[in-house]
C-alpha cells in the first residue's frame, strides 16, 4: 500500500508518508467570510473531506485544520457599503453571519467538521510573534512613514517563488497595500496600520502601532499554532497558489519553520463552459444548489470528478448525479430487504475492494474509484436476480465500505424523517404484496394483476422469486 499525491511544489506525484506514523496533519485554507458560499467553496471543502476520509482509512488519525478569515479588506468594504445603505450591522457581525452560512452548507453536504477551525481574529498574538521573528531575521521591515505597516522583503529571501516556480523579476507588484512605504513594489503586507476611515474595532495594538494582520500571515501563524512548525499537507484552491500560498511558504521558511511537506491544490469550477465570475453573473451559490437537489446528490455531483480537474457544472449535472445515486441507493435498499433474516445478513461486512483502494491511493483517483463502486452495484444486482445471496452480500459489504469512504453512505445520510418514510413505505408495500399473494393462491388473477399494476404505477418494481415476491423502487 503506497499513497501517492501530486505535490504542486515538486510538480510531480510523490509517495506520501506521514511525518508521525499513524497520524496525518492537514491545513486547508478556509473561507474569507465576506459573502455567501458558492459552488467553488463547496467543491474545495468537499475534496479535502474525501482526502481526509481516505487518509484516515490508510493511516489512522487525521488532524485537519481549516481556518476562517474573519478580518480582511473585503469584509470591511462590504460592511461599510451595507452601512452606507442603511444597515446597522458591524463588520464582525457580517463576518459571523456568513461564517454560519458556510458551516450550514458544509454540514448539509456531509463534510466532517475540522478538528480545529480557528478564526484569524483569535490568533493575533501568534501572528505578531511571527512578524517579530521575520523582522529580527532581516526578512521584514516596518514602514518608515509611521503608517504602522510592516512588509515582507521578497528580495531578502532567495527562495521566493519556489512554490509556483517563478522568478521574482517576473512577478507583478503586490496590490495588498499602498505601495508608498514599500522598499520594493513586490513586497507584501504582514501588518496593516489602521486607516482613519476604518472602525477602531478592526484594529489591535502591536509593536508597530494599532492595525490588523495581512492576509498571508494568518495561515502561517495558525497552521504552526495547531500543527506545529512542520506538518504533512497544505491544501487549498488552485487560485490560491499565488500570491497567497507562495507568500505563506516564503514567510514561514524565512522565519525558520519547515512548514508544509506537501502542497495539494484542487481545481476550479466552470458553469456551462464559462469561468464563474460576478461580472458574468453566473455564480451559483450554496443555497441554489441545495434548493435544486438533495444534498447527497449535490455531494455526488461535486465530488465525483478528480480533485485536480476543472469541473464544468451544467444544467444536467444534478440530474445525472441523481440517477447515479439512485442506482446505489436502489441496490442497498433491495439487497438489505432480500438479505434480512437470512444467514447472509452478517456476511455483508463493509469492505474496500483492492481496485477501489488502488484508485484512491493513486492521487485520490475518485473517478476510477466510483467506476469500481458502480460495477460492484451492477454485480450485486445481477447476483440478486440469480438468487446468489452470497455474492450479493459480498457486493453489499463492498458498496457500504466504498460509500463510507466517499461520504455517501446511507448510514451517514439517514435521518429520522427519512427512516420513518422508508418504514411507512415498506409497511404499505408489504401489505399489498400479501394481498397479491393471497389473490394468486385463490387464483383470483384479476385482483393480483390490479395490485401489481398499482405498484408499478407508483414506481415500485416486483420480482417473483422461488422464495417469494421482492420489491424495489424504480428500475433497479
Amino acid at each position: 500500500m503506497t499513497v501517492r499525491l501530486y505535490d504542486t511544489k515538486a510538480q510531480a506525484l510523490l509517495d506520501f508518508v506521514p511525518l508521525v506514523p499513524g497520524h496525518v496533519g492537514v491545513y486547508v485554507c478556509g473561507p474569507t467570510v465576506q459573502s455567501s458560499p458558492h459552488i467553488g467553496h463547496l467543491r474545495s471543502a468537499l475534496n479535502y473531506d474525501i482526502l481526509r476520509r481516505w487518509l484516515a482509512h490508510r493511516f489512522g488519525d487525521v488532524t485537519l485544520v481549516r481556518n476562517v478569515t474573519d478580518i480582511d479588506d473585503k469584509i470591511l468594504v462590504n460592511a461599510a457599503a451595507a452601512q452606507a445603505a442603511g444597515s446597522r450591522e458591524e463588520w464582525f457581525a457580517l463576518a459571523y453571519r456568513f461564517e454560519l452560512e458556510f458551516t450550514a452548507a458544509y454540514r448539509a453536504l456531509g463534510i466532517l467538521p475540522p478538528t480545529y477551525e480557528p478564526r484569524a481574529t483569535a490568533s493575533i498574538p501568534q501572528m505578531q510573534e511571527l512578524i517579530g521573528r521575520l523582522i529580527d531575521r532581516g526578512h521584514a521591515y516596518a514602514a518608515a512613514d509611521d503608517s504602522g505597516d510592516v512588509y515582507f522583503d521578497v528580495t531578502s529571501w532567495p527562495a521566493y517563488g519556489a512554490l509556483t516556480h517563478q522568478s521574482v523579476d517576473d512577478m507583478q507588484d503586490a496590490a495588498d497595500a499602498d505601495p508608498r512605504a514599500k522598499r520594493d513594489p513586490r513586497d507584501f503586507a504582514l501588518w496593516k496600520g489602521r486607516k482613519a476611515d476604518e472602525p477602531e474595532s478592526a484594529s489591535w495594538n502591536s509593536p508597530w502601532g494599532p492595525g490588523r494582520p495581512g492576509w498571508h500571515i494568518e495561515c502561517s501563524a495558525m497552521s504552526a499554532r495547531y500543527l506545529g512548525p512542520a506538518f504533512d499537507i497544505h491544501g487549498g484552491g488552485l487560485d490560491l497558489r499565488f500570491p497567497h500560498h507562495e507568500n505563506e511558504l516564503a514567510q514561514s521558511n524565512a522565519a525558520g519553520d519547515a512548514f508544509a511537506r506537501f502542497w495539494v491544490h484542487n481545481g476550479l469550477v466552470n458553469v456551462n463552459g464559462q469561468k464563474m465570475s460576478k461580472s458574468l453573473g453566473n455564480s451559483i451559490y450554496a443555497a441554489d444548489l441545495l434548493g435544486a437537489a438533495r444534498p447527497l446528490v449535490v455531494r455526488y455531483a461535486l465530488g465525483s470528478a478528480h480533485y485536480r480537474s476543472t469541473i464544468d457544472y451544467t444544467d444536467s449535472s444534478l440530474a445525472e448525479a441523481e440517477a447515479a445515486v439512485s442506482r446505489i441507493e436502489g441496490f442497498l435498499e433491495r439487497s438489505g430487504r432480500r438479505l434480512e433474516g437470512t444467514r447472509f445478513t452478517t456476511a455483508a461486512v463493509p469492505a474496500i475492494p483492492d481496485e477501489f483502494g488502488e484508485a484512491m491511493d493513486d492521487d485520490l483517483g475518485v473517478p476510477q474509484a466510483i467506476a469500481v463502486l458502480h460495477e460492484t452495484v451492477r454485480e450485486g444486482n445481477t447476483a440478486l436476480d440469480a438468487e446468489d445471496l452470497g455474492t450479493a452480500a459480498a457486493a453489499r459489504g463492498k458498496v457500504l465500505g466504498m460509500t463510507a469512504v466517499l461520504g455517501i453512505s446511507p448510514n451517514e445520510w439517514a435521518d429520522e424523517s427519512g427512516t420513518a418514510a422508508a418504514d411507512a413505505l415498506g409497511a404499505l408495500v408489504t401489505r399489498l404484496l400479501d394481498e397479491r399473494q393471497a389473490a394468486r393462491a385463490a387464483k383470483d388473477f384479476a385482483v393480483a394483476d390490479r395490485v401489481r399494476d398499482e405498484l408499478l404505477a407508483a414506481g415500485i418494481q416486483i420480482a417473483d422469486t422461488p422464495s417469494g415476491s421482492r420489491w424495489s423502487l424504480g428500475d433497479k
